[in-house]
């Protein structure tokens, strides 16, 4: 498969302190790829990067599109998203508003389009759609914070910590909905801690170490690393996971 986000040789740095140092990565169309790693790791700050939030020194290309000049909004408008971390969502404007402010760059008619798409896909939306975002549970912010990103029809939706915070049954249901997001044609790259979910339904994964990529691989093959087993893998096989 041609990659559908490609990044080589990416540094990002907050000052002089250098935090993503020279890493390559491929996302195919329709494709689930997962970055885990320690606290500190850098994940985070290379998907900020990636979605323009910070300066990227390196090559990255979208669809074919050099996209290091360009600046969130075009990025957005050539097809990516980012569900950051703390979802940064207005508590004080209603689920439909939030959701709307997903759409502010796509045609209207696309719009109501993916309304009905983000409803079917989070049916619970739709039942609180005229509720205060601020006092959903932590389990439906994060599906409004998802379907906000939706909104505009991505081709690549990234997703920083999705289950951050989620009780189990919850977070099972977000990485359901991820996987259903694959069979809809939309890629997806996660960033997430709990590394035995994320291994279970992605495609291929990248570990993170102090700024780089030290494996790379199928994920199946990165799960029965012995290495992320015992650096990722062992608590959580213990205490079950999602």
């Amino acid at each position: 498969m041609s990659a559908l986000l490609s990044i080589a040789d990416a540094h990002v740095a907050y000052g002089k302190v250098e935090a993503v140092r020279g890493v390559a990565l491929e996302v195919a169309d329709g494709e689930i790829v997962t970055i885990i790693g320690a606290n500190g790791a850098g994940k985070s700050t290379l998907l900020n990067a990636i979605m323009g939030i910070l300066p990227l020194k390196g090559n990255a290309a979208f669809a074919g599109l050099d996209i290091t000049p360009l600046d969130i909004e075009d990025r957005v408008v050539a097809g990516l998203s980012l569900v950051p971390e703390h979802r940064e969502l207005f508590a004080t404007m209603n689920v439909e508003d939030n959701l709307q402010l997903g759409a502010f760059r796509i045609p209207k008619a696309v719009a109501a389009t993916s309304f009905e798409k983000v409803y079917a896909l989070f049916p619970r939306l739709k039942e609180r759609r005229r509720q205060l975002a601020g006092t959903l549970s932590g389990g439906e912010q994060q599906m409004l914070a998802m379907g906000r990103a939706l909104m505009g029809a991505p081709r690549l939706l990234m997703l920083d910590e999705p289950s951050l915070g989620l009780a189990p049954i919850i977070a099972a249901d977000i990485f359901r909905t991820i996987g259903e997001l694959r069979a809809a044609g939309v890629a997806v790259l996660l960033v997430e801690q709990n590394a035995q979910a994320a291994l279970r339904i992605a495609d291929r994964a990248y570990v993170m170490e102090l700024g780089g990529f030290i494996l790379s691989g199928p994920a199946s093959d990165i799960a029965a690393n012995p290495r992320v087993v015992a650096s990722y893998l062992g608590f959580q096989r213990e205490g079950g996971g999602v």
